[in-house]
Formats: C-alpha cells, sequence, structure tokens
C-alpha cells in the first residue's frame, strides 16, 4: 500500500536495512512505513499465533526478494511497498493449512506472484491515479482459497435478524479490538489492541481513523442486524478499518468534509463485506480484504466529480 511517508533509499543493503525493510513490509498493510509499527504488528502477529507471526514474515520476504530479483523500484522496496502483500498471503496460506513445509513452499511462491501481480496492478491503476492496495493480496489468496484441495466449503453466514442486534459489553470490547485484529486475520482481542498502538506509533491520525472506523463498522452491523457472534469476531469490521485508514489518514486531504467521507465510506463497507461473504463462503472462498479495496477505489474515484480536495496523486504512487 501507499505510505504517508517517504523513506530515503538505503546506499547499501546492510543487515539492520533488510530488517528495515522487512518490517515496514509488515506495516504497509495498514498504510504506514514506520518500522517501529512494523516490529509492534509482527509481535501482534505472533501473539495471534507462532505460525502466523512466521508465516507473515516469510510472506513479506518472498514478495521483497522477489521484487528485487525482477528489478522493481528501489524506492519502493525501501518504504516496504513489496512485502504486505506477501504478508497477508503467507498468513492466509497458514491459517488455511496449518504449518508445514508445504505451507512454507507455497507461501514463498504465492507471494513472489503477488510481486508480479502488485507491478501489474500498479501500473494500470497508476494511469488513473488510484492505488494498488491489497488487490494483489485478494487476487493470490482468492485463486488459492478455492483451488486447494484441502479447502472445505464453509456454510454462508445466517440471515440478519428482523431487529438490531445487540452486543454485551464483552462483545463489544471484542468487536472493538477484533476488527482491527481481522486486517491481519487475527481472532485475539489483545492482537488488535497491540495493532492500535502500532498505529499510533506511526501516526495518530491513523489509529484514531481505525478506532472510528471499528466503532462505524459495530453500529452499522448492529443497525442491520447481523449476527451478533460474527460481529464480535471482527469478520464485518475490519474492512471498514482499512477503509477509514485510507481516506481519512493517507489520501485524502484531512479536513471535517473528509472525515465525514471516510465515515461513510467505512458504513458502506460493511454491507459490501456481508455481502461477498454471503457470496463466497458456499464455495470455500473468502472476502478477504476486496471490500476494502472496491470501496476506496470507488469513493477515491468519485472525489474529482465532488469538487472537494482529492487524492493525492504523490502519495498514490
Amino acid at each position: 500500500m501507499p505510505t504517508t511517508g517517504q523513506v530515503p533509499q538505503p546506499r547499501s543493503w546492510a543487515p539492520a536495512d533488510v530488517g528495515r525493510i522487512q518490517l515496514r513490509g509488515v506495516a504497509q498493510v495498514a498504510l504506514s512505513a514506520s518500522p517501529w509499527t512494523g516490529l509492534l504488528f509482527t509481535a501482534a502477529l505472533f501473539a495471534g499465533g507462532w505460525r502466523i507471526g512466521v508465516y507473515g514474515l516469510i510472506g513479506a520476504a518472498a514478495s521483497t526478494v522477489a521484487a528485487f530479483v525482477l528489478g522493481a523500484d528501489r524506492d519502493g522496496l525501501a518504504n516496504g511497498l513489496e512485502g504486505y502483500s506477501g504478508c497477508l498471503t503467507g498468513i492466509a496460506i497458514a491459517v488455511r493449512l496449518g504449518a508445514s513445509w508445504r505451507t512454507a513452499l507455497l507461501a514463498v511462491l504465492a507471494a513472489a506472484v503477488c510481486a508480479v501481480l502488485g507491478a501489474a496492478v500498479g501500473r494500470l491503476l497508476g494511469r488513473v491515479g488510484l492505488p494498488a492496495l491489497t488487490a494483489p493480496f485478494c487476487l493470490v489468496a482468492g485463486v488459492l482459497a478455492l483451488a486447494l484441495p484441502t479447502a472445505p466449503a464453509a456454510a454462508a453466514p445466517p440471515l440478519p435478524g428482523d431487529g438490531v442486534t445487540t452486543l454485551s459489553a464483552s462483545q463489544l470490547g471484542h468487536a472493538f479490538c477484533d476488527n482491527v485484529g481481522q486486517v491481519f486475520l487475527l481472532d485475539k482481542w489483545y492482537a488488535g489492541l497491540i495493532l492500535l498502538v502500532g498505529l499510533l506509533v506511526a501516526s495518530w491520525g491513523a489509529a484514531v481513523a481505525a478506532a472510528c472506523g471499528s466503532v462505524a463498522a459495530i453500529l452499522t452491523a448492529c443497525a442491520m442486524g447481523l449476527p451478533a457472534t460474527r460481529i464480535s469476531e471482527g469478520l464485518y469490521g475490519y474492512n471498514a478499518v482499512l477503509v477509514a485508514i485510507a481516506l481519512a489518514a493517507t489520501f485524502l486531504t484531512r479536513t471535517p468534509w473528509t472525515a465525514g467521507y471516510a465515515a461513510l465510506a467505512a458504513v458502506a463497507s460493511v454491507p459490501f463485506t456481508a455481502a461477498w461473504q454471503a457470496f463466497a463462503q458456499p464455495s470455500g472462498g473468502s472476502p478477504f480484504t476486496w471490500p476494502f479495496v472496491v470501496t476506496t477505489w470507488l469513493f477515491l474515484a468519485a472525489v474529482p466529480a465532488l469538487d472537494r480536495p482529492g487524492i493525492s496523486f504523490e502519495k498514490a504512487k
């Protein structure tokens, strides 16, 4: 994903530089280039399970190395822009298959493909000033979710109820944290809190946007009557968190209008996520972060037509 600030390209690829690039690749999942944020995000991954941490790092490293070998832009490499899709892909494969040599090999190969798709998507969308976001991860992980012979078909999520969903205080707390944690496919509330701290280290604006996106998602899901269990697990809110970070803290000028616009986008992502889940899960698929990607593209593309401060084309590169 594009970052909120550019990092100078290192003159030499010393071990410390490689480590920072690796951490930035993890941080870029939430549109940050801070290695400290990446370090906290990595801690959150291992808090969610050692498999998540190991395969997330494997994926980030594999996609970064593949991009380097293929001759990707060195500034993008230094900013971690070649690592985030591979990180998410490695996690998704580990969640699906568990830990094994086969999983590691598949994670490396899939992450390398992410590097190629990232270059293709970035080139195509760059012509219209839109960022690639996590589209490479969604494409690769989506294909694997359907193609892997061990991928079981899941039942469609329960239909919304007739009234407003009510949550207990415990469910509300879990939903708020898990909306953030599910960005990395994490279902531990404390992992979500660590991710929020990581965002705060990078930018208070990004942390506030993520928190507001999580709250907006909870209110929207409850108003829609969606199942309380799935709301508390963060399954309807993680896309809203990413949408809020992208629009309110990254690509658009920070104004009261932008805050309201980002909130509207976050709300819109919730029914989109629920619909995508209902469509994909019976065949063993998942929406992954497609609702975030498509919602963000549409809302960014609409900005110029609304005669308001628009996307920063420099940040979108």
